[in-house]
């Protein structure tokens, strides 16, 4: 038998610790919490994603009485990235969310079907996309890309 450990670096910052680029995601994915279309499940997710061209786009999370035909904020942002600004690459996507009446106290990581979104275009880029974490206090930084939260990912056959 052999065993495989498998291990995710995730830096924890506080927001004054970030850098300015970091700062300015954190601050447009909490920004776009507030155009969220979330009337059933009260959770207001934002995200914000730094193209290799300098662009940043935002999106936020659109539900539909028709649960299951909502879309997540991170779908909604790399689709309408991948669409806007095609072949080029994603650089930093940050995500945040609201509930309650504040943001979110532990930072909030995308679902397994936006993970694997996301893996698509950094396979598409061909280097990891920085993914950003925001909470209320704490921001995790993943530096080693969407892989390092989706381990044993279903990739290029």
């Amino acid at each position: 038998m052999e065993e495989k450990i498998l291990s995710t670096k995730i830096r924890v910052y506080s927001y004054n610790e970030l850098t300015d680029t970091r700062k300015k995601l954190v601050e447009l994915a909490r920004e776009a919490t507030r155009r969220a279309y979330a009337p059933f499940s009260k959770f207001n997710v934002g995200a914000a994603l730094l193209l290799g061209n300098g662009e940043i786009v935002t999106g936020s999370n659109q539900e539909n009485v028709a649960f299951p035909s909502g879309t997540c904020a991170e779908r909604t942002t790399v689709f309408y990235a991948s669409s806007r600004y095609p072949g080029v690459p994603f650089e930093k996507l940050a995500i945040a969310a609201w509930h309650d009446g504040d943001f979110v106290e532990t930072p909030t990581a995308p679902c397994g079907a936006c993970r694997q979104a996301i893996l698509e275009y950094e396979t598409l880029g061909g280097k990891p996309i920085e993914i950003i974490l925001c909470g209320r206090n704490e921001v995790y930084v993943v530096e080693d890309g969407i892989k390092a939260l989706l381990p044993l990912c279903f990739d290029k056959f």
